[in-house]
């Protein structure tokens, strides 16, 4: 992978995650929010991805060195994520970002998957340095939003078939975002199911889905961070 481990501040500690540039040497910062299984080389790929279209991406290592491939072990370690510590490592990655000097413009998007969807809206919720924020079928019981605090617009990607965020879930998010006076925009994927995104796990994953998802990803973006 052509991205390098890098360490940042978060709350008067060190907190590390995975950066990757785009060869131009610049660009829209985007923070890139990993799934409950950590920070594997899918999420460092999506980072690697977004630096090929000319985006400098980091993706925070929220468990700090722990990963899984074992859903049990997964859900262990995202109900044991102390949300707070996680939020303010994703406000420290931010500020990382955003003093890049190959990072262009004053905000920087979020985007996550699973538990990183949620996650990612907390962060914009919470730094309106976050000018964009996607959301890929997000879900951690633990995350509470507070939408009064959201300057950013949101795109929503979900699944019909998902099992954990089922599309009246979706819609819910889209009302309280909405009510909220806020931008939103929400996408179910007819017969998509959770994780359809996440071409390493081919018992979900759904090609066209993703990237339907993918060109609505990058277009957001670039409206949005320029």
């Amino acid at each position: 992978m052509p991205g390098q481990i890098v360490e940042f501040s978060s709350n008067g500690s060190n907190a590390q995650g995975y950066l990757s540039c785009p060869e131009s040497g610049g660009g829209p910062g985007v923070i890139v929010i990993q799934e409950w299984w950590g920070l594997v080389d899918h999420i460092k790929g999506l980072a690697d991805r977004f630096a090929t279209e000319g985006f400098v991406a980091l993706a925070p290592d929220l468990y700090r060195g722990e990963s899984t491939t074992s859903p049990d072990d997964a859900g262990r370690l995202m109900m044991a994520l102390d949300i707070d510590r996680a939020v303010k490592d994703l406000a420290g990655a931010i500020a990382f970002l955003r003093g890049k000097a190959a990072v262009r413009g004053d905000r920087v998007g979020t985007v996550g998957f699973c538990m990183g969807g949620q996650l990612a809206l907390a962060a914009a919720c919470q730094n309106p340095e976050v000018g964009a924020c996607i959301d890929f079928y997000g879900v951690h019981p633990n995350v509470t939003l507070d939408f009064s605090g959201l300057e950013a617009p949101v795109l929503g990607l979900f699944a019909e078939l998902d099992g954990f965020v089922s599309p009246e879930v979706a819609r819910k998010l889209e009302h309280d975002i909405r009510s909220a006076g806020k931008r939103v925009e929400i996408q179910i994927y007819s017969g998509a199911d959770h994780a359809f995104f996440n071409d390493t796990r081919p018992d979900v994953y759904d090609a066209d889905a993703a990237a339907d998802a993918w060109r609505r990803t990058l277009e957001f973006f670039r409206a949005e961070l320029g």
